[in-house]
């Protein structure tokens, strides 16, 4: 089992900056990669940002070059710096983590930590 929570979420005002961590506990090792996806109201989950425990990144195209994922293997973290902040970017942000047992993969996620960006 794996359990992830979340923190750093808040409102903030269009081109503003935050930082949301995700810290993981439990069967640390079987952890593959983790990531965060979000989802705004009346719209479903998507994928924003993704880093893989060789530290290979990916990102939604809407984010690219404003959001920066990363991972901190000795405090079992993973960070999500978010940048130059759009209304559009208003979401429940969920981490997950994708973790591969003997049996075979789980997916785990956070309870989500919300952002809202407005003026």
């Amino acid at each position: 089992q794996v359990q992830l929570v979340e923190s750093g979420g808040g409102l903030v005002q269009p081109g503003g900056s935050l930082r949301l961590s995700c810290a993981a506990s439990g069967s640390i090792s079987s952890i593959n990669a983790m990531g965060w996806y979000r989802q705004a109201p009346g719209k479903e989950r998507e994928l924003v940002a993704s880093i893989t425990s060789g530290i290979i990144t990916n990102y939604a195209d809407s984010v690219k070059g404003r959001f920066t994922i990363s991972r901190d293997n000795a405090k079992n973290t993973v960070y999500l710096q978010v940048n130059s902040l759009k209304p559009e970017d208003t979401a429940v942000y969920y981490c997950y983590a994708d973790a591969r047992f003997l049996w075979g993969p789980e997916n785990y996620w956070g309870q989500g930590t919300l952002v809202t960006v407005s003026a």
